[in-house]
C-alpha cells in the first residue's frame, strides 16, 4: 500500500532498486578503500608481491582478449621416444638468450592453473590445426574433451 493505494509490483521494484543502490555504494565506496589498502599490503611483502604479479600475469595471458597463447604446438620431448606433449609457443625468438634455433613452450597442467616453461629445439616443435582455446580446454580437463566437439 502507498498512500492507502495497493500497486502491484512496487515491493519488488523497491527491493530491486536497493539491491542496486546497495551493490553500487559497495563497489565504489566500500570496495575501492579495501582494495588500495590490499594493494599496499601486497606491495609492502617482497615475495607475495612476486607471486600475485605471477599470476595476475598467468590470468591476464589465459583470459585477456589477446591471448599469448595462440600458437598451439606438440613437441615432441625425446628423441628416442615418441612421448609428445601439447603446449603453446610463447616465444619463437629467443636470441636475447643465444638460443637462436630454440623456442620457448609453456605446458599447461591438467586440473590446474600451472605449467612449465621448456625451452625445446625448433625442430621437436609442430604447430597443430586446433584454436588455441580447444588446446587450453583439452589440457585442463587432463585430456577429457573431445576436440572435434569444441573446434571454433
Amino acid at each position: 500500500m502507498f498512500f492507502e493505494r495497493h500497486i502491484p509490483g512496487l515491493g519488488v521494484l523497491t527491493v530491486v532498486v536497493l539491491l542496486t543502490l546497495l551493490g553500487w555504494l559497495g563497489s565504489t565506496i566500500i570496495a575501492r578503500p579495501f582494495k588500495a589498502f590490499t594493494r599496499k599490503l601486497i606491495d609492502r611483502a617482497p615475495l607475495i608481491g612476486a607471486i600475485e604479479g605471477a599470476v595476475r600475469d598467468l590470468l591476464s595471458a589465459l583470459f585477456a582478449k589477446e591471448r599469448r597463447f595462440s600458437h598451439p604446438v606438440v613437441v615432441q620431448m625425446s628423441g628416442v621416444s615418441d612421448l609428445e606433449k601439447l603446449g603453446f609457443i610463447t616465444q619463437e625468438d629467443l636470441a636475447e638468450l643465444g638460443l637462436r634455433e630454440k623456442v620457448a613452450v609453456y605446458f599447461p597442467h591438467s586440473y590446474n592453473f600451472s605449467g612449465e616453461l621448456f625451452i625445446v629445439p625448433r625442430e621437436r616443435v609442430r604447430v597443430v590445426d586446433i584454436s588455441a582455446q580447444a588446446a587450453m580446454k583439452f589440457i585442463v580437463s587432463g585430456g577429457m574433451i573431445h576436440l572435434r566437439e569444441h573446434r571454433d
